[in-house]
C-alpha cells in the first residue's frame, strides 16, 4: 500500500473574467512508504494546490488522493492523522508558550502523555532554551522550528514539508535536515516541496515534477541526472553576453553557465566571446546539476519523461 496516492487529480477554480482555471490536470504517481520524495516546478505549477488537496484543505474536482490508504474526502480524520503538514505560512497561537502550543496540538490528534516526545522535538529542532517563551517572542527562524515541531508532535507516519527552509538562516536548514534525516531513515514517509534544488537533489531518493498542473517528470534523482544531456561551462564573465547566447544561459551576476556537450562547444562558446572583446575569468566545466536538468525539463528541450 502507497503511503500517497494522486489518481488522476484535477483541480479547476471559477474565473470571474473568462474561462475556469485549471491549476491541475490529471495528477497521478504514488509515493511509496518510507521514501523521501520531491515534488518540484515554478511558482503556479500546482504544488500548493496539491497539497492542499493531500491535507484536506481543499476539494478536487476530479481524481482521488489517499494517505495510507485512506481517502482524504471519505476518510478525512483518519487521513489526517497519517499527516504531519508543514505550511509555508508562519500561523501560530500567540496566547501560549512553546511547550503549551505542542501540548494543545497534541490534544487536537488525541494524543495525551507525549511529555517524552515533546521535549525531544523542542531539543532536536533547538527548541529546548525557549520551551517557556510565548510564541509572540519567537524570531522568524524559531517560528519555522515551532511549524515542524507541531507537525510532528502525533508522530505522523507521513510527513509534509512544503518549503520548510524558505528564508532561514544555513543552521536551522542542518539542523531540520538531520532530524528529518533521521525520521525518514526509521521509517517515515517525506514528501518536500523547494525551490532549493541541490536541497532536493541531496536529499530526495525520486522526483516529481510539475509544469502548468501536469507532471512532466517522474523518475528517481540519479536518472534525471543520469539523463542530463550535457555538461555545464561556467565562467565569470565582465560585461554582457553575446546575445546568441542568452536563451540557453544561467546567469547569476557576472557568473555564466552554459550546457557544454563537447570540446568543441566549450571552445566555440569562448571564441564568440573572446570575438566580441569580452573577458572571462575563473573557466571551470562541472556535471550537470538537478537545476540544469529542472531548467532543461521546464523549457520542453529535455528527455526526462513520465515512466509508464
Amino acid at each position: 500500500m502507497p503511503a500517497i496516492s494522486f489518481q488522476s487529480v484535477s483541480k479547476i477554480y471559477p474565473s470571474a473574467r473568462g474561462a475556469p482555471v485549471k491549476a491541475l490536470d490529471g495528477v497521478s504517481f504514488e509515493i511509496q512508504a518510507g521514501e523521501f520524495f520531491g515534488l518540484l516546478g515554478p511558482n503556479g505549477a500546482g504544488k500548493t494546490t496539491l497539497i492542499s488537496i493531500l491535507a484536506g484543505l481543499a476539494r478536487a474536482t476530479s481524481g482521488k488522493v489517499t494517505v495510507s490508504g485512506f481517502d482524504v474526502q471519505a476518510d478525512y480524520a483518519q487521513a489526517r492523522r497519517q499527516l504531519g503538514v508543514v505550511p509555508q505560512e508562519l500561523v501560530f497561537d500567540p496566547f501560549f508558550n512553546v511547550r503549551e502550543a505542542l501540548r494543545i496540538q497534541s490534544g487536537y490528534f488525541g494524543v495525551k502523555n507525549n511529555e517524552a516526545w515533546i521535549s525531544e522535538l523542542l531539543e532536536s529542532l533547538g527548541l529546548a532554551d525557549t520551551a517557556g517563551a510565548n510564541m509572540r517572542q519567537l524570531s522568524g527562524g524559531m517560528k519555522r522550528r515551532m511549524l515542524v515541531a507541531q507537525a510532528l508532535v502525533h508522530k505522523p507516519p507521513v510527513i509534509v514539508l512544503d518549503e520548510p527552509t524558505a528564508g532561514v538562516d544555513v543552521e536551522l536548514r542542518q539542523t531540520l535536515w538531520q532530524f528529518i534525516a533521521r525520521l525518514n531513515k526509521a521509517g517515515s514517509t517525506v514528501l518536500l516541496t523547494t525551490h532549493y534544488l541541490e536541497e532536493a537533489e541531496a536529499l530526495c531518493g525520486r522526483i516529481a515534477m510539475l509544469k502548468a498542473g501536469r507532471v512532466v517528470a517522474l523518475e528517481r534523482t540519479s536518472e534525471l541526472l543520469k539523463a542530463a544531456s550535457s555538461n555545464v561551462l561556467r565562467f565569470k564573465l565582465d560585461g554582457a553576453l553575446p546575445l546568441e547566447f542568452e536563451s540557453r544561459a544561467r546567469v547569476t551576476g557576472r557568473i555564466v553557465q552554459l550546457p557544454a556537450h563537447d570540446a568543441h562547444e566549450i571552445e566555440r562558446y569562448l571564441a564568440v566571446i573572446r570575438t566580441a572583446g569580452l573577458r572571462v575569468e575563473d573557466v571551470e566545466i562541472r556535471k550537470a546539476d538537478l537545476e540544469d536538468v529542472f531548467l532543461d525539463v521546464m523549457s520542453e528541450k529535455g528527455a526526462a519523461g513520465v515512466p509508464a
